[in-house]
Order: structure tokens, then sequence, then C-alpha cells
């Protein structure tokens, strides 16, 4: 398949990047808003065309443990939920962590908690930047703001995941999930032979070849000094990532008096906001992270340089802002504005909020 133009949701489009990268086993379950993930996937039929595995297993459960097993064999293997579903698979997440595999995991966040409401949020954030399941660890997280980067990321989450034998989580709301626009589909990569996979993945369990002991692929260790030595080789892994692997992205920083602290959906928003303090005189700049774990966190404590106050706009309660407030110093004002059960602020709101909460 060619470079290709067209128009499409983004859940549509995570499920056409994935053929296109080469990916070799979906794994899901259904629900909204991210249930066309899926579909289309099953539409497309990519077992006849590229031999990619698409089966819809019988729970989340089910879905990430079979991820589990795909990774361990050293196949590129993704799975895709929302919220209450990716919290079920938390254990499974953190299982792939501990044993040091690469996946690549989407969550098209919907509002919450429990079941919550089918309308976009990004209520997750904390689940998906401060490790939602056990122990220490954490996933590489990035934040698509448009359907072209929910493509993008299917093929760096994949890279990433590989370079580092650590999982990425793709962390949507369900506004990019659901909205339609114009994207270029990357033309089709070559799917890996078993040989190029044993080469690359020298750990995989592929099990016995001409007598060699086959790799056992696990998470458990039950002596306490050897697991305290992984967690340490775990957190040596996680500095380089940070060093190395942190993205984001500024809107005419220099020469505000004021910042904007935003991610996914609610960045484009935040964009329209800026240009209407612009025509009452306010300049506002704004930072999009990208990498919500590696979080930006030099790059906003730079943007906020002799800036007079900040403010982080999420579909939350609050939950960026703490990283925002650990980047800055204590005297810069950091306030918070975000809607709750699916409510999606307009960029007025958003001024009015810069205004009463930072400006006064």
């Amino acid at each position: 398949m060619k470079e290709e133009v067209r128009l499409m949701k983004g859940n549509e489009a995570i499920a056409h990047a994935a053929i296109r990268y080469g990916c070799d086993g979906y794994f899901g379950y259904p629900i909204t808003p991210q249930s066309e993930v899926l579909e289309t996937l099953e539409e497309l039929m990519p077992w006849e065309t590229t031999g990619m595995v698409v089966l819809q297993a019988e729970s989340e459960v089910a879905a990430i443990n079979m991820v589990y097993g795909g990774a361990a064999s050293g196949k590129a293997v993704m799975t895709s939920s929302s919220s209450p579903g990716v919290s079920l698979k938390q254990e499974g997440i953190s299982y792939i962590a501990a044993a040091s595999l690469p996946a690549l995991i989407l969550n098209v966040m919907r509002g919450g908690p429990g079941l919550g409401t089918i309308q976009p949020s990004q209520a997750d954030y904390f689940q998906a930047t401060k490790g939602g399941g056990h122990g220490d660890y954490h996933l590489i997280v990035l934040a698509p703001s448009t359907v072209q980067e929910m493509v993008d990321f299917v093929g760096l989450g994949f890279d990433l995941a590989f370079k580092y034998c650590n999982p990425a989580m793709i962390l949507a709301d369900g506004i990019v999930g659901q909205m339609m626009e114009k994207v270029v589909l990357p033309e089709q990569r070559p799917r890996r032979t078993d040989e190029e996979i044993r080469k690359q993945c020298p750990w995989a369990a592929n099990g016995r070849e001409n007598g060699r002991k086959r790799n056992v692929i696990t998470s458990l260790e039950l002596e306490s000094s050897r697991m305290e030595v992984i967690n340490h080789q775990l957190q040596a892994r996680y500095r380089e990532i940070e060093k190395n692997e942190t993205r984001w992205e500024e809107i005419d920083v220099e020469g505000a008096d004021y910042l904007i602290v935003a991610f996914g959906s609610i960045a484009r928003i935040c964009t329209k906001a800026k240009e209407i303090a612009a025509e009452k005189g306010i300049k506002v700049g704004i930072v999009r992270p990208i990498t919500l774990w590696p979080f930006p966190t030099e790059a906003v404590a730079r943007a906020a340089e002799g800036k007079k106050g900040i403010l982080c706009v999420e579909l939350n309660a609050g939950q960026m802002i703490e990283d925002v407030r650990l980047a800055v110093h204590d005297n810069l004002p950091v306030e918070h504005f975000g809607r709750l059960g699916g409510i999606i602020p307009s960029p007025e709101e958003v001024v009015k909020a810069l205004e009463e909460k930072i400006i006064k």
C-alpha cells in the first residue's frame, strides 16, 4: 500500500495505521468511544493481506494477557480500550512493564469514575502517567491532538516500545477518537520475519532451538534481593527515556505575558482561546505536552520564565496541574480550569477562566 490521503475518524485511523506499520497482532474488546478500532480492523481483514492477527477477546483481561504473550514472543502487538476497560487491563500492563516487553496500548478516554459516561474526558492522566497498576513502573505516554497524530503515534509508539523494551500508551481523549480529519496514511511497512525477530529480540520466548534452553519471560521474582536489582534496572531505563524522549509543542511562548498548558484536543481549543485573548490585548503562549510521561518539565520551566501566571486547561478536575506546579517556582500563580462529565469547554470559557483566575 502506497502513501494515501484519506478522511477518517481518529479510531479508524488507528486501525489503518496499525496495519501499515506492520503490527503482528491486535487483541481487543469493544467499549465506547473506541469500538471503531476493532470494527475497522475486522472490516479491513488484514489477516488476508499482511498476516496480522485480529481477535476480539472474551474480556479486557483476556485481551491484555494475549498482548503479554504476543510481546513475549517478540511480536509487535497492541490493544485498545477506553477508561473502565483500561482499568481492567492494569494488572496485565504492570506485568508487561515488569517483564520489560514492548507493546502498544490505546486508551480513548471517557468520563468517570466508575462506568461514568461515554462522553470525552482527560481524567485518566494519573492512571497513565503515575502507573495505574501496582509497583514502580512507567509507560511511555503519547497524547495526540489530531487524527494525523493518531496515525503517526502508532509507528512512534511501536518504535519507542521496542527501543526501550517498555510498553507505550497512546492516551487520546474521546474527541480525537471520534472526530474526522484528513490524514496521510504511511506506506506499508513490511512485517518482520521470524528470523528478523530472533535477531532483533534475542530475549524473546520463541521455544527451543538446536537444543538450547528457551527463554522464560516472567515478572515473578521470589528472591527480594534479585527483585531490587530488577527494579533498579527499570529505574535506570526510565531515566534514559526521560533524557531522550521528551516531546512537546510551543506556540507563541516568546513575548507572552501568560502561559496556557494543555494536551490533546483541549490544546486545540486553547489555540482559539489564545486568538480571542489577543483581540483583548492579552498576550498568551501555549505549551502542549506531547509526551505526558516523560513530562516536559524543563520545557515548561523555560516557557514559564518571565510569565505572570499559568493556566492549566484539562478535561478533568485537575491532574496535569500537579506536574506543571512541580516544574515552576513556587511564586508563580498556577491555576486550573476544566469541565467534567463530558462537557467540552468553549474557547471563550478558557479566556474567561484566564481573566478570573490568573489576570484578575
